[in-house]
This record gives C-alpha cells, sequence and structure tokens, in this order.
C-alpha cells in the first residue's frame, strides 16, 4: 500500500464524518475540513515523492473472482492529478464558509461525503489502466456529481439542471462503453495498451465514439447544453470543481484513448482542431449575450474547452506530420491550459459564489458597485477575468501562447492543414478579443458603477475562509504567468508517455519561456511605474469623490448606467447569424408613455436544435406506440413471452 492510496483513504474517510456527526454541524465542518486537506495536500506531496518512478506505481485486485481491476500512473495521469489535488482542498475551505444553514446540515453532510467520492473517484479515473476499472470509477464519478448538483432539490430550475446532467452523462457514457466494446470485440483484452493492436479502420471508429462520449462530459459543443444549467443549480465550490476539475476528465479520456490507440491519422487531429474552434468561439458568443453570472461562467468553461481542443488537435496534427515542434507545443499547450483553466475558472466561479452570497441575486444587470463593498472579491476577480483573457501577466496568457506558437508550425504546409491552421490562428484571437470583452463587460456591470438593488448596495465582504481561497488562486494566477518556466517543464513533462515522435528540442523551449516572462513582467513593470507616477501627481492634491457616471445629470440615478444587454447588444447583433437574439418590443404609442421594459435574451443553437430537433420529434414518435403500456400485468407477461418466442425462433435461422 502506497502513500497515494493512503491518501485517497483519508479523503473517503473524511466524506463518511460528517455523516456521523451531521447533527453537530460545527464538529462535522471541522472534521471534514480537516481530512479533506490533510488527505489532498498529502496526496500532492506523495505524487511529486514518487515522480521520477511513476511507472513503479502499479496495484491490481480480483473482483468478483472473474475480473481484475487495474491501475497505474504515467505521466500524462500524473499531470490530471495536480488540478485534482490542488483545487479539492481550497474548495473544501470555501464549502467551509458557504454552507451556513444549520437547518440543513445532513444535506450539507450528504453533500460533503458526495464532495470526496468525486475527489477519489476523479484521481482513480486517470489512474484507471484497463476498460472494467475505468467503466466502473466513470460511474461513480457521473453519479456523486448528480446528487451535488441536486443539492437544492426543492427548485424546478435545479431538478430540469439534474435531469438534463443525468441524460447527458448517461448518454456519453454509453458512447464510451460502446468504443470499449467494439475494442473488446477486436481484442478481446480489457487493458488499454492492447489497443494499439487494433486495425486502423476500427481505431478510427473506437476513438469518434469515445470522443463523443468524453466530448459530452468535457462539454464539447454541441453536447455542451447540461453545463449552463448544472453550474447555475450547484453551489458555487462545486461548480468551481466540476468545471475546473470534473470536465478536465473529459479532455484525459479524449487524451488517453489517443495515446493508448497509437495511432497517427491526420483525420483525428483535423477533426479535433474543427470542433475546437467551433467550441471556443460558439462559447464565448453565448457567455457574451447571457445576463446569468454563473452561467455565463459554464460557457466560458465551454470556450477554453474549446482552446484545450484546439492545442490537443494542433498536437494530433503534428504527430500525424511527423513535426515534433508542433506536436510538442500542441500538446502542451493543450495541458497547460488544462491546468490554468482549472485555476481561474475556479477563481472566477468562488467570485461569483462570494457575490451570489452576499447580494442575493445572479443577475448581472441587478447588481454594481460591489469592488468598494466586497474589495477583495472584486479584485481577485478582476484577476481571474485578465487571466481567462489571455492577457500579460497572468497563466492564461503564457498557455494560449504555446497553442499559438503550436498553429503558426502549421503555415508551412498545404491544402487542409494551411486552411486548418490560419482558422486556427483567427479563432485564438476572436476568442482572446471577444472575451475581454466579455469580462470587461462583467467587471463593469458588477463591480463598478452604482449599486442597482437594494441587495448590492447592502452586500459585505464575506469572512477570510471565503477569500482565502481566492486569494491563493490570484497569486497562483500571476506566478506562472511571472515564472512561466517551470510550468511549462511541468506540462511537456507530462508528455514523456505520450507523444511518441521524440521530444522538443529543449532549447527552444527554454528560449520561449524566457521571452514570455520577460513579456509579463515587463507589462507588470510598466503597470507599476504607471500608478506609481499617479500617486506622485496626485500627492498633496484634493481629491473629490462622487457618483460613478453621473453623465452630466444633476440627479441622475442608477437606471442611466450600462446594462449588460445595452454593452454587449452591438457585438452580439454582429454575429446573429450564429447566435438567436430574443427580445421585448418597447412601442412608445403615447406622448407621455408609461412605464416600460425591455429585456433581450439569448437561444443556444444546439439547445433548441436537440430540443425541437431530436427530443420533441422522438416523444411524437414514442407517443403512438402508447397503447402498448395497459397497466395490466397479464399483458406484459404476454409480451414478455413473445419476445423470448422470438428470440428462440430467430436463433435458428
Amino acid at each position: 500500500m502506497n502513500t497515494f492510496l493512503v491518501a485517497l483513504a483519508i479523503i473517503v474517510v473524511g466524506g463518511l464524518l460528517p455523516l456521523a456527526t451531521y447533527r453537530n454541524m460545527a464538529i462535522a465542518k471541522g472534521l471534514y475540513l480537516g481530512t479533506t486537506l490533510f488527505g489532498c495536500i498529502f496526496g500532492l506531496i506523495s505524487l511529486f515523492s514518487a515522480s521520477a518512478n511513476l511507472h513503479g506505481l502499479t496495484w491490481a485486485w480480483s473482483w468478483l473472482h472473474c475480473f481484475t481491476l487495474v491501475f497505474s500512473c504515467d505521466s500524462l495521469s500524473f499531470f490530471f492529478l495536480i488540478p485534482i489535488f490542488l483545487i479539492c482542498p481550497l474548495a473544501a475551505i470555501y464549502g467551509f464558509a458557504y454552507f451556513d444553514k444549520t437547518e440543513n446540515s445532513l444535506r450539507t453532510a450528504i453533500s460533503f461525503f458526495c464532495t470526496n467520492m468525486l475527489i477519489v473517484a476523479m484521481a482513480l479515473v486517470t489512474v484507471a489502466a484497463n476498460i472494467l476499472s475505468f467503466a466502473l470509477v466513470w460511474e461513480m464519478m457521473s453519479l456523486s456529481s448528480y446528487i451535488l448538483v441536486m443539492y437544492d432539490y426543492e427548485k424546478p430550475e435545479t431538478r430540469t439542471a439534474g435531469y438534463l446532467y443525468f441524460l447527458f452523462a448517461q448518454a456519453g457514457a454509453l458512447l464510451i462503453f460502446a468504443a470499449f466494446g467494439v475494442a473488446y470485440s477486436q481484442t478481446g483484452e480489457l487493458e488499454f495498451s492492447k489497443l494499439a493492436l487494433l486495425p486502423a479502420e476500427v481505431k478510427l471508429i473506437v476513438f469518434f465514439l469515445a470522443f463523443l462520449g468524453f466530448g459530452s462530459k468535457a462539454g464539447v459543443f454541441p453536447l455542451h447544453v447540461w453545463l449552463p444549467h448544472a453550474h447555475p443549480a450547484a453551489p458555487s465550490h462545486i461548480s468551481a470543481i466540476m468545471s475546473g476539475v470534473m470536465i478536465k476528465m473529459g479532455i484525459y479520456g479524449i487524451l488517453r484513448m489517443y495515446a493508448a490507440l497509437a495511432t497517427s491519422d491526420l483525420r483525428i487531429g483535423e477533426a479535433v482542431l474543427v470542433f475546437g474552434m467551433i467550441s471556443g468561439v460558439l462559447g464565448v458568443l453565448y457567455a457574451l449575450g447571457t445576463h446569468n453570472l454563473k452561467k455565463l461562467l459554464a460557457y466560458h468553461s465551454v470556450e477554453n474547452i474549446g482552446i484545450i481542443l484546439m492545442g490537443a488537435g494542433l498536437g494530433m496534427i503534428g504527430v500525424a506530420k511527423g513535426n515534433v515542434t508542433m506536436a510538442g507545443f500542441g500538446f502542451a499547450g493543450c495541458l497547460l491550459h488544462v491546468l490554468n483553466h482549472s485555476i481561474f475558472k475556479s477563481l472566477l466561479f468562488f467570485g461569483a459564489g462570494a457575490v451570489i452570497k452576499k447580494a442575493g441575486t445572479s443577475h448581472v444587470d441587478h447588481l454594481g458597485g460591489l469592488m468598494k463593498r466586497m474589495p477583495i472579491t472584486g479584485r481577485t476577480f478582476l484577476v481571474g477575468s485578465v487571466s481567462i483573457s489571455g492577457l500579460p501577466p497572468f497563466n492564461g496568457f503564457v498557455s494560449e501562447f504555446l497553442v499559438y506558437f503550436a498553429a503558426f508550425q502549421g503555415l508551412k504546409y498545404t491544402h487542409s492543414t494551411l486552411l486548418l491552421a490560419i482558422l486556427a490562428i483567427i479563432s485564438l484571437a476572436a476568442i482572446g478579443g471577444l472575451a475581454s470583452f466579455c469580462f470587461t463587460k462583467v467587471v463593469g456591470i458588477v463591480f463598478l458603477g452604482e449599486p442597482r438593488s437594494q441587495h448590492a448596495a447592502e452586500a459585505r465582504e464575506g469572512g477570510r475562509l471565503l477569500t482565502l481561497p481566492m486569494t491563493i488562486l490570484a497569486a497562483l494566477c500571476l506566478a506562472i504567468g511571472i515564472f512561466p518556466q517551470s510550468f511549462m517543464d511541468l506540462a511537456f513533462a507530462g508528455l514523456a508517455d505520450m507523444v511518441r515522435i521524440g521530444r522538443v528540442d529543449a532549447a527552444i523551449v527554454e528560449s520561449i519561456g524566457i521571452n514570455l516572462a520577460l513579456a509579463s513582467r515587463l507589462f507588470l513593470l510598466i503597470f507599476v511605474v504607471v500608478l506609481t507616477f499617479r500617486r506622485l501627481l496626485y500627492r498633496n492634491k484634493v481629491i473629490t469623490k462622487g457618483p460613478t457616471w453621473g453623465c452630466g445629470f444633476t440627479q441622475g440615478t442608477t437606471r442611466i448606467q450600462y446594462t449588460g444587454s445595452s454593452f454587449a447588444r452591438s457585438v452580439v447583433n454582429f454575429f446573429r447569424p450564429f447566435v438567436i437574439v430574443r427580445e421585448s418590443k418597447v412601442l412608445l404609442e403615447k406622448i407621455f408613455p408609461g412605464k416600460t421594459e425591455y429585456f433581450t435574451r439569448i437561444e443556444d443553437i444546439a439547445d433548441i436544435a436537440m430540443h425541437r430537433g431530436l427530443a420533441t420529434p422522438l416523444l411524437v414518435l414514442l407517443g403512438k406506440f402508447r397503447w402498448i403500456q395497459h397497466g395490466n400485468v397479464q399483458l406484459y407477461i404476454g409480451y414478455i413471452i413473445i419476445a423470448i418466442s422470438v428470440l428462440l425462433l430467430a436463433s435458428f435461422f
């Protein structure tokens, strides 16, 4: 028994203790926090202490006397375990302060238990070494996260979100198991290492079945429909774990299948890249037109999954072309963005949760002026906003640059590779610009200006345990941006057991790391110098303070401020062919009209297509067979006898 398994056992115990002590919520929360923190930190330490000999970490158990569950660790598993053991303990600290209603103590204890089951399941997913082990822990991950989404089950929107999540999780699992079934029928082996023996045509089928299944978990467009419903419904620290860590298990599955199949088919890389570009651009567009803060962040998860897939697709194209630099930088950009996204997206969900908890609403147009009332939340949220926009000196800039660098390597080819490389560069630029615009809207409407509601005016900063995780994550965003070399090396080390065409020249990696660090530090220096000059110039001068955005009105009100709709309207209108906008009509029919209201909402084309194009026709079709259901038991027994008879007769032919 090694220290990694001991760490997982401690986390399981940390989930069980609140169930035994839920009647005293303070004790239950204290025991949960202590054991979960200890287990996660112990897991992280055990992982890095064994990093020199990862292949020595192998475990196997017999199950039902006929199957063997096998788990092992390699460089790819190692990299994906880092965000699990990094983000989850911070979510535990946040959850300690977030759950403060003693009347919900049992519900909170169940949530703690399922959170730790989710942590353990995610860790085991990354080290599962055969089909059976993977299927078991994958289902354990889906079921525990489903219960976490259903925390506020008495709300109709939560039940809808839970239903959608369960539907997509199980549909995705069916596709993954179908891929495993096809592979097993060809090889007769359960180990992932045997998938490389499949014929080339079968590899293609297995990969795309698995890609759709894992894509459903990752939130790849158009399989992302559950994301904008599940994240607003779940508690904020659970949203942070699900968006920051759990959806990355879908990315892990895609990369694991690609590595196990040992394929270099160009079509796989091109398809992954196209899915990434579509997810990235449409994800940020839908975020721009959304007014719910957590739903907006959910769409940004779709956008960032798109960037991650673009890195993976470019890496796969690099493997197909035998271009070591393109493959290495594409995959390294993909992996580093996995880590970076887990950090800044968790930070943003923590910030959104603090705002919703204190202001009582998630509608951006009902907030405002929170930077003065919640300064730590506001400033750390600003750091997360700059990071997710891919701007220096923060971490998003580093990983997106690696993906850019891989895309520029594709410009030396012709035909489809050249076209896709150009489209990837344009898509990345468009995603970055739109993300910057979207978070300018969020920070401007939510944190600047004047409060638009009484709750926003009365909002105050949360306790230290609520702000501590945000401060740590904001510091990590800056640290990776200013000192990128170590984290780039970590990402390239994650490829050691994955990319088979060799290693990227260390001199190129070091040179790019030095230049990225220089750019970030220079940007930070300019910012500090400008801030210092501003302070010097205003020294000993009288500075008056007044209402923000007075706009020349002597008796201005908060109603004359920009709203989320008005701020984003011009950009959303430009992309109308891809975004369906619904507006309420405002008709002024009198000289002195009464009170009017105007609102807009966007509709997700994937949501509409699946609802109107798939679910509704299917329900109509199935409705025609409802006459079969009579509620008569004898009739149902007759159905069974007829079905068995037909099967027996069929076996003779």
